[in-house]
């Protein structure tokens, strides 16, 4: 199995993961200015984007996964970057196989389990009726109705993609997420404590990561430094993109 990946530059490696029903596109515009002095690798998970579709999805699968990437593309060490649940890959994956993690950058996620809180977009993703719209106007009329969040409905969008014989489908493999969606919010299962290179970044107005889970991060990983960005939800590249850059480059000097 290869996952579908974009490479960008030359230099070192960067590999970057999404979050949940996101796809490699989220990341574009900020690998393209690491490209500068890095090979920028945008990967899409399984299940995500143009990424083989497989009838399981928690972490250990996407650490394997993401193993089986490097060792396929001759890379055993990297720097990788993950948002949320790329974020959570990451951690499951440098605390399996910390030789191959150059240092680590966690952008607004911890290693902890999560209470959810997308039942109502899975569910309008879930009821959205694919074989009966003509456009995304259309789509996005239907999601309104359930989802208030205008940028949430457009990120969500870009999972639309046209069939060939006309109609839509979900880029995303729909039905395994919903079905596997606790898994996504479960803790990592780690093998041991990652030493190297570390950062956690988290948006000042996000709750996933809270000023008490810093000393959960620092027993899996000693190094640990933690970075608030202001004015930055969950989704810190898409609102606040430069503050993260300068913090990432700052932290990977």
């Amino acid at each position: 199995m290869e996952l579908n990946h974009k490479t960008f530059g030359q230099g070192p490696p960067l590999l970057i993961l999404h979050g949940l029903f996101g796809t490699l596109d989220n990341w574009q515009t900020l690998g393209k200015k690491w490209a500068e002095h890095y090979t920028v690798v945008l990967i899409d998970q399984r299940n995500h984007g143009r990424s083989p579709h497989l009838d399981a999805h928690n972490y250990p699968l996407m650490a394997e996964d993401l193993k089986a990437f490097m060792e396929a593309n001759w890379m055993y060490e990297a720097t990788l970057l993950g948002h949320s649940m790329g974020g959570k890959t990451v951690m499951q994956f440098a605390t399996h196989y910390p030789e191959m993690v150059e240092k680590m950058v966690i952008v607004d996620i911890g290693p902890k389990t999560y209470p959810g809180g997308h039942e109502v977009i899975i569910k309008a993703l879930n009821d959205l009726p694919l074989d009966q719209i003509d456009d995304r106007k259309e789509a996005d009329a239907f999601l309104a109705e359930r989802i208030d969040d205008f940028g949430i409905r457009q990120f969500l969008l870009k999972n639309l993609t046209r069939e060939k014989t006309g109609g839509y489908r979900w880029k995303m493999n729909l039905p395994v997420l919903t079905r596997d969606y606790q898994a996504i919010l479960e803790n990592i299962e780690p093998e041991e404590s990652y030493e190297g290179p570390s950062l956690f970044v988290r948006g000042a107005k996000s709750k996933y990561v809270q000023d008490e889970d810093y000393g959960t991060i620092q027993s899996l990983f000693p190094a640990a430094e933690l970075v608030t960005i202001p004015d930055a939800g969950h989704w810190v590249h898409a609102e606040q993109p430069q503050a993260l850059f300068t913090a990432v480059n700052t932290f990977l000097g």
